[in-house]
Parts: structure tokens; C-alpha cells; sequence
């Protein structure tokens, strides 16, 4: 790989790897992450990849940002997510002006976290929104030190709009102490990405602490920031699907070899219909992930000329990414069965994989409904751009 302004960070968590993977107990356990993983996390900048250079960020590309999230996944999937969504959390930082972005992200151990989705309610006050909300999903808020959350702004009582049918959607920052966390992630899978719900009750925000993805200015000028922000995401968790197949593929290999199935005299490794097995898991895995690679680069070399990306871009992005993620399945879901019943007991790793993977295709953005969405823009029906 090319050495960039992120290698140093895609290193430092490579040497993480073992300590993590050997942790996935305790992780699932706790569900969330232990405070000294998050700490060695912080350490190695990770979070800060999509944070622009110039309020101290690392800003590195779309891809080392899908390979840093595939690394952590790989050793736990749990891990992974919370990497993922501190790390692109900090797209963000690039619509706020330079003051507010310093001061919520310009800390070297400052982390982020939040939900676009537009669940709370702002209603216009002086300088700022008065603002109500819960919201789902608040993974890795443990060891986050702002987090933020969609608003639909209100004025004089209803939802104000930018056009007909779009209301006007903020994002607003909160300070950790601002927010009650609720102690109800109990998951099937996932378990240990503290992903838990948070209510915000009667907070004033000032305006600078606020953004519109829609609306708003930008003001940092680089290829991450004309990346397209659901695409974004969508690769992300892309990414930690992906990794997490890696990591299953690694835990049957090394089963393989060791194990003696019942009735057999044969190691499971020198068994035809394994080695079959595991060549069609390798061949889903690598594909899909060179595909979306593929498509990662198309987008990044517009995005670097500065220009916008079409609505047809945009949804091959967001189809490889969903691909991705149905691949990855796939191929974990080969990986559980093949190692019998080793995989059922809740000490196997290949039984945490196969639950983490699964929780990812619940997700708005790899959700089964993209298919749909893209398929519009393949057919040529009008497609709203925004929904890209």
C-alpha cells in the first residue's frame, strides 16, 4: 500500500490486533468497550481519520478509512463498529467553522460519536435551538466525549422547510455530561459496541455547535468531504462486515487443522467438502471487497477533481457496499457451519462473528432497501439525489 498521512495509524493498529481479538469475551461482556481499549485506540489516532488536517485531524482517504475499520473488525467486530462510527463521526468536523470544529475536535484525545437520524426536535431560540430527542444506536457513547444527533428544526410550531417535502434537518453537537445514556443494549450480536439509547431534555445549543449536511457551508476543501456522506458510511460498514469475514475465515482455517470431526479419522482441513467450503468463502470475501475497492476509487478520483459526484455514482457506491456486507455474511455464515459444533457455544469466535455480521445488515445504509434504490437509478425512474 502507499504510504500516506494514515499509515502510521493503520500500523499502530495493526499492533493492536492480537491484544484485541484475545479480548472478544470480555469485550462482549462488559458491551462496551473496555476503557483501556478505547484508550489504546485513541493512541493510535484512529478516530481522528476523517478530521480535517487543519484543526489537527489526520483526514486520510475513503479507503484507508474502510482498511483501518477492517483491521479492528477482523480482530472483533464489536471494535470494529465503534471505530467506525468515531472515525467517520468526524466528517462533520468539515461543516463546522473552524473555531466550533476546534473546540470539539481539535483535542488529540477528543472522540465523537452520534446518529444522523433525525430524531429529536429543535425549535428555534436567540443564538441557538432549544432541543429534545432520543435517539438509538448511540455506539461507543461510552467513551465519547461529544456526541450529536438529528433535528428536525420547528418553527412556530411546525417543521420548517427547505422544499416541499424536506424539512430542515440539523445535526447538533452535545457534551457527553449534557446527555442520559439508558443501560439497554442487550443484542444479539454487536453486543460489546455500547450501542445503547441517549436522551437529550431541554438543552439549549448555540448555532455554532449545529451543521445542515443539506444546507450548510463546508470548510474544509478536501476529496473526503465531496465524498458522498451516505456512501461513506455505507462503506463503513462494508468494512466491518468485511473484516469480520476475514476473521472467520482465519478462525476456520486454524480449526481446520486441529480439529478431528466425530466418526472421522481425517482433521477437518483434509476433508474435500471443507476445502471446498472454504475456497467458496475466500472467493465471496475477495470479490466482493475488490469490487468495492473498484468503486471506492471511481468515486475518490471525482471527488479529488473537485467534482460532484452523479446520482448514478453515488448508487454503485452504495450497491458495492451492500454487496459487501451480503457477501460477508455469506461467507461467515459457511465458515459457522463448517466448524460444526464448535461454533455453538458462545466461547467460539466464529458464533460472535456470526452474530456481529448479522446485526450489520439491519443497518439504513446496507439494508435490503438499497437494493431497491439502486436498481431505480439502474432503470432509469427518477430518484430523489438526497436519498444517495
Amino acid at each position: 500500500m502507499t504510504e500516506t498521512g494514515a499509515s502510521p495509524v493503520l500500523s499502530a493498529l495493526r499492533e493492536l490486533h492480537a491484544g484485541i481479538a484475545a479480548r472478544g469475551e470480555e469485550i462482549e461482556a462488559a458491551r462496551q468497550l473496555p476503557p483501556d481499549i478505547a484508550a489504546s485506540l485513541v493512541k493510535t489516532r484512529a478516530f481522528k481519520l476523517a478530521v480535517p488536517r487543519e484543526i489537527g485531524g489526520v483526514e486520510g482517504s475513503a479507503l484507508d478509512l474502510v482498511t483501518a475499520i477492517e483491521e479492528m473488525s477482523r480482530a472483533d467486530g464489536a471494535t470494529g463498529w465503534c471505530l467506525m462510527i468515531g472515525a467517520t463521526s468526524g466528517v462533520t468536523a468539515a461543516y463546522l467553522a473552524p473555531e466550533f470544529a476546534r473546540k470539539i475536535h481539535g483535542k488529540a484525545q477528543t472522540v465523537t460519536g452520534g446518529i444522523f437520524a433525525p430524531r429529536g426536535k429543535a425549535i428555534k431560540e436567540g443564538g441557538g435551538y432549544r432541543v429534545n430527542g432520543t435517539w438509538q444506536w448511540a455506539s461507543g457513547a461510552s467513551h465519547c466525549d461529544w456526541m450529536k444527533g438529528g433535528c428536525v428544526v420547528y418553527e412556530d410550531g411546525k417543521p420548517r422547510m427547505l422544499r416541499e417535502g424536506v424539512p430542515d434537518v440539523r445535526t447538533m453537537y452535545f457534551p457527553k455530561t449534557s446527555i442520559a445514556l439508558h443501560d439497554n443494549w442487550f443484542s444479539s450480536g454487536l453486543c460489546g459496541s455500547g450501542s445503547c439509547d441517549m436522551t437529550v431534555s431541554d438543552l439549549h445549543v448555540p448555532e455554532g455547535y449545529t451543521l445542515s449536511m443539506i444546507s450548510g457551508k463546508i470548510y474544509s476543501d478536501g476529496p473526503l468531504y465531496r465524498f458522498p456522506l451516505f456512501g461513506l458510511l455505507a462503506i463503513g460498514c462494508a468494512a466491518v462486515a468485511l473484516g469480520i469475514a476475514r476473521g472467520a475465515i482465519d478462525d476456520i482455517v486454524a480449526l481446520a487443522g486441529a480439529k478431528t470431526p466425530t466418526l472421522s479419522r481425517r482433521t477437518l482441513a483434509e476433508r474435500g467438502q471443507a476445502q471446498g467450503d472454504v475456497a467458496k468463502a475466500q472467493a465471496q470475501l475477495a470479490s466482493a471487497r475488490a469490487w468495492l475497492v473498484e468503486e471506492i476509487a471511481a468515486s475518490w478520483e471525482l471527488a479529488s477533481r473537485g467534482d460532484e459526484l452523479p446520482t448514478e455514482r453515488r448508487a454503485a457506491l452504495r450497491l458495492a457496499a451492500t454487496h459487501a456486507v451480503d457477501a460477508s455474511v455469506k461467507a461467515t455464515d459457511i465458515c459457522y457451519t463448517l466448524a460444526g459444533g464448535t461454533s455453538v457455544y458462545r466461547i467460539s469466535p466464529l458464533q460472535r462473528r456470526f452474530r456481529d455480521v448479522h446485526v450489520i445488515t439491519q443497518h439504513m445504509m446496507v439494508a435490503a432497501p438499497t437494493y431497491e434504490l439502486a436498481g431505480r437509478v439502474l432503470l432509469g425512474l427518477p430518484t430523489d439525489p438526497s436519498m444517495v
